[in-house]
């Protein structure tokens, strides 16, 4: 550019000095100037040129990386996904315990409610208590599976029970979770939880004299949590209703259950859960439970058919100083149900003919604890359980002899428990119970140990 304008500024020189140049000298320069002007559009366009090479070559290079960056996350998962698949979470844990007694526990009454399942006492001595072996893994990113074996201890025999086996979903989206299989009910706080995350070594009265300790039917559940800055979850169940406190075959749904939880934070110390439950079966067909006994052996097997329903409400109340539980921390958890029956009792082994009652049970409880971790290691808490029932039909022999009878009497317990918890994986507890359940109050003691080997998967609310 600088070229041009030197020449151009000289020909206009020249021209202003000496106007008689020839023609043909005149369209020399100018031929120049072209010349020079042509080859100066020419580099610029050359360096124009170049720059959009570069600038498409810079662009190219940059989906290489985003394509190379992509093929890595989706090789890292495929390499997770796989290694799920042929390294699922296995965990053991072992539960071990020392009992006594002062009163028979094979001869273990609540009046006023029969029991199933494996309500009760459990071993006196030395026993394995509740051992569980447990396996799970995602099994891709839809979907999560899990299956639990618990080994323990029942009327002197080792036995092996498939506890859970269960899929759920992963990111279905918009707050919904679906399980079905083999599953612990949603209903109430403690019933989903394994017996060796309880605060104490037994359970509550209620779940004893209701659900046979916990409620486990094979069926499907779906849950739904709001987007709302309060917690906020509704689901329901439908089960198969087979297992106590249900009975009897049934084609599809036997039994369902409606839960709503809701809870929140108060600070950062303090937190809270509300939940409200309930679990519903007609045509209860047959189901079968232990009746008053005689010595430590039941003389007859009462029969339940009818309409059953259970409603209940639970509280929990946590609290952790500054929001950190390692050091200090401390939990109130509340539980009341009430079960409505009605229907008829069978008496069986009793020969011919049948004994049967009509029946109208009501029976409803409650149990309040409070557990305290004063040191990082060391916790302890004290629990109360209360009964109440009032059973009626048109037979009262046979309801006392189905342990329907609460004999005046309202059953109701004391405990109290301290722990040493070495790590998270591992406890010793020793736990007295005075039980008043029955007309001789019983002085339980239990000395436990629980050990997690393995994984160890986080804690519900």
């Amino acid at each position: 550019m600088h070229k041009i304008f030197i020449v151009t500024a000289t020909i206009a020189a020249i021209s202003s000095i000496n106007p008689v140049w020839a023609e043909s000298d005149i369209e020399a320069l100018k031929k120049q100037v072209e010349a020079l002007k042509k080859d100066y559009e020419q580099r610029i366009n050359a360096l124009e040129n170049r720059l959009k090479q570069s600038e498409e070559k810079a662009q190219l290079a940059q989906q290489k990386v985003v394509q190379v960056a992509d093929n890595v996350e989706k090789a890292k998962a495929t390499s997770r996904s796989g290694q799920r698949n042929f390294n699922p979470a296995i965990s053991l844990t072992l539960d071990g315990r020392y009992a006594d007694f002062d009163n028979d526990p094979n001869a273990y009454e609540l009046p006023g409610f029969s029991l199933g399942n494996e309500a009760g006492l459990g071993e006196e001595g030395f026993s394995i208590g509740h051992t569980e072996l447990a396996i799970s893994a995602n099994v891709d990113d839809k979907f999560y599976g899990k299956a639990t074996l618990a080994i323990h201890d029942h009327e002197g025999e080792t036995e092996t029970d498939l506890e859970e086996a269960y899929i759920q979903t992963l990111g279905l989206g918009n707050g919904l979770t679906i399980k079905t299989g083999r599953f612990y009910s949603a209903i109430g706080y403690l019933n989903e939880q394994h017996e060796h995350l309880w605060d104490f070594a037994d359970a509550p009265l209620i779940y004893r004299g209701l659900f046979g300790d916990q409620l486990r039917d094979d069926g499907i559940q779906m849950t739904y949590v709001a987007p709302t800055d309060t917690f906020l979850q509704i689901g329901t169940e439908l089960f198969r209703g087979d297992r106590f406190p249900g009975g009897g075959d049934h084609e599809g749904v036997g039994a369902w259950t409606a839960f709503a939880n809701i809870g929140g934070d108060i600070g950062i110390e303090h937190s809270w859960q509300l939940g409200l439950n309930h679990w519903r079966e007609n045509n209860v067909d047959g189901r079968t439970s232990s009746g008053h006994s005689h010595g430590g052996v039941a003389t007859e097997t009462p029969s339940f058919s009818g309409d059953s329903k259970i409603s209940s409400l639970d509280l929990v109340y946590k609290w952790a100083p500054n929001g950190n539980p390692t050091s200090r921390n401390f939990k109130l958890q509340f539980e009341y149900f009430d079960r409505r029956e009605d229907g008829s009792i069978t008496m069986l082994n009793s020969g011919p003919p049948e004994e049967i009652s009509t029946y109208d049970g009501q029976q409803d409880g409650w149990y309040t604890q409070a557990i305290y971790q004063f040191k990082p290691h060391w916790r302890t808490g004290i629990r109360y359980d209360r009964l109440s029932s009032n059973n009626k039909g048109s037979d009262e022999n046979i309801l006392a002899e189905a342990g329907l009878n609460d004999e005046g009497h309202t059953p109701e317990r004391y405990s109290a428990m301290v722990e040493w918890l070495p790590s998270e994986y591992s406890r010793i507890r020793l736990q007295y119970n005075r039980d008043d359940s029955y007309e001789d109050s019983d002085n339980q003691i239990f000395l436990q140990y629980t050990l997690s080997l393995g994984s160890h998967g986080a804690h519900q609310f």
